[in-house]
Order: structure tokens, then sequence, then C-alpha cells
């Protein structure tokens, strides 16, 4: 699942390039993936429910109580969204492949804590963008 940071991506009409760091955790912080089948499992689902939303992962890790991804996603798509599919979607197939683990620690019924950590990166720092507009009345 590894890949390099892809450059600028063009669509019809537009260019982007722009990455997302996203961060969520178990509900309580109680460790699910605590195998390696479990970890492949949660994989699986994610990378489907990318394909499904015209998402691409550029990086994963399931950690046993929290996951980390690095993804791409066109410019129409509102970041609250994807982590929405991402969150909802993961929960409900994991479930279903899970239920034990459901009636074990999640009883209330949610695998995920309702917040997360998003941030953004691309390939230029903020400092880089902030010289650049500056110096563009100089020009």
């Amino acid at each position: 699942m590894s890949k390099n940071i892809a450059g600028p991506i063009h669509e019809r009409g537009y260019v982007y390039n722009f990455h997302f760091h996203l961060v969520w955790v178990t509900k309580y912080r109680h460790e699910a993936f605590t195998t390696p089948k479990l970890v492949s499992e949660m994989k699986g689902i994610l990378t489907k429910i990318a394909q499904l939303n015209e998402v691409t992962i550029e990086q994963m890790e399931i950690m046993p109580d929290h996951v980390h991804l690095l993804l791409s996603f066109k410019p129409k798509y509102a970041p609250t969204n994807v982590v929405k599919a991402f969150k909802g979607g993961s929960a409900r197939l994991f479930f279903e492949l899970h239920p034990e683990i459901k009636s074990q620690k999640f009883w209330g019924g949610h695998l995920w804590s309702p917040s997360y950590f998003m941030s953004t990166l691309g390939d230029m720092s903020k400092e880089t963008v902030e010289d650049y507009i500056i110096k563009q009345r100089k020009a």
C-alpha cells in the first residue's frame, strides 16, 4: 500500500496537489486490531471504502487502537464527508465480520471515538508559500 506521494494531479478543468494526514482512535481507546488478521481485514475495508469514494490511500497503518491514513482526493469532496465515509463504513463492515468484538469491547455500538485529527500537506511548506505570495508584488 506504500506509494510515493504523487505530484500534481491533472483533472479536466483543474489541477490539485494536496494530501491529508487523517488519524482517529477507537472508542475508549480499546484495542480492536490485535492480530495480523484483524489488521489485514481493516486495511481491506479501508481500501474498499477509498475505492468507492475516489480516495487514494498513499500510506496506511492500523495500530491496535487507532488508524493513520495519508490520503489524496478530488477538491470536489469535503474532507468531513471523506472522514464520515471511512469511519462509518469501516465500523459497520468490521462489526459485520466480528460481532464478538462488538459485544466484548464496544457494547455501546460504536467502534470509533467521535473525534479525529486531520492535517493537510503538500509539496511546499507554509513558509515557502507565504514567501512566494509576499514576493508577487515585487516581481
